[in-house]
């Protein structure tokens, strides 16, 4: 099979129409038709059917995508190892959670820009939850997740995982609250009659806060679901309720972080992808940037 119909095939996967393949190969929506329509007289099973107006992969053909992505990294990689100087080309797509995207992946980026420019980044904000599906579609290269210690991810052999970098979290309240040390269960307990909040758009937080508030005896009462930390202070400022947020964050006037511990909850950040593809040049070449920028 040729390789530059081997690359159509999955960039096709990848954009969803062939007009933008055409338009990302500064080639026509023909000649696009026609490398796919080769190859699948190459390989023997319609690639594509009709959708509408616009065109999907067939199962063999999301079966073959899978196949390229495996092929053209392997046959990278042997062109670098045949030519080190050759120079990483692609395009990656990440997907990620706000926080990560700022402090992990634009600071690679940025490094990508100046010292490898053949190499670009298209960045998707979503949540864990979010990221990991369209992993697993192969929508995306790499995902950019969280979870909580006290609420672990589960293991998924499908995927390769990289701890990137983790942070405490402490307990937002107002600001005219009592602050005294005590473990995290007393420190919960204070507010068992408290109205709390988690995110809107990921159970880890929540899977926290019910965690500690067991072991202070209560199940708390979750009133408000917000995806903006800025958000969350606002509704602790209003006295809407009190709710986690990074303790190494600063925070608005009117807002307090009682510090937890016994237990203390963790953010851990990682950067994650399917398994078999840590080989393709640009994305070892961002795995190890990010790895390097959380050391």
């Amino acid at each position: 099979m040729d390789v530059r119909r081997l690359e159509t095939l999955l960039m096709l996967s990848r954009l969803g129409s062939m007009r933008a393949v055409a338009e990302e190969t500064h080639t026509t929506t023909s000649t696009v038709s026609q490398q796919i329509a080769t190859l699948a007289r190459e390989a023997g099973t319609p690639l594509i059917e009709p959708e509408g107006r616009r065109v999907r992969l067939t199962p063999a053909g999301r079966r073959l995508a899978e196949h390229a992505v495996t092929i053209l990294a392997a046959l990278e990689a042997a062109r670098l190892d045949l030519d080190p100087s050759a120079e990483p080309a692609g395009t990656l797509r990440v997907a990620g959670f706000g926080t990560a995207i700022r402090r992990s992946l634009m600071p690679a980026m940025a490094r990508l820009a100046v010292d490898h420019p053949g190499v670009r980044v298209r960045i998707l904000e979503h949540e864990p939850a979010e990221a990991l599906s369209r992993l697993a579609a192969d929508d995306i290269d790499l995902a950019l997740t969280y979870d909580f210690n006290l609420a672990p991810a589960p293991l998924d052999r499908t995927v390769v995982t990289q701890l990137l970098w983790s942070a405490e979290w402490a307990l937002g309240v107002p600001a005219a609250d009592p602050r005294e040390a005590a473990p995290a269960p007393e420190v919960f307990a204070r507010y068992r009659d408290h109205d709390w909040m988690v995110n809107s758009r990921g159970a880890d937080d929540e899977q926290v806060v019910r965690t500690i508030a067991s072991m202070a005896g209560f199940d708390p009462l979750i009133t408000h679901r917000a995806d903006s930390l800025a958000l969350l202070q606002d509704l602790i400022v209003a006295g809407l309720g009190v709710g986690l947020l990074p303790a190494d964050q600063e925070t608005l006037p009117g807002v307090q972080l009682l510090p937890l511990k016994d237990p203390s909850p963790r953010l851990r950040t990682y950067a994650v992808v399917r398994a078999g593809r840590t080989g393709w040049p640009p994305l070892a070449l961002l795995l190890n940037l990010l790895r390097t920028n959380s050391a």
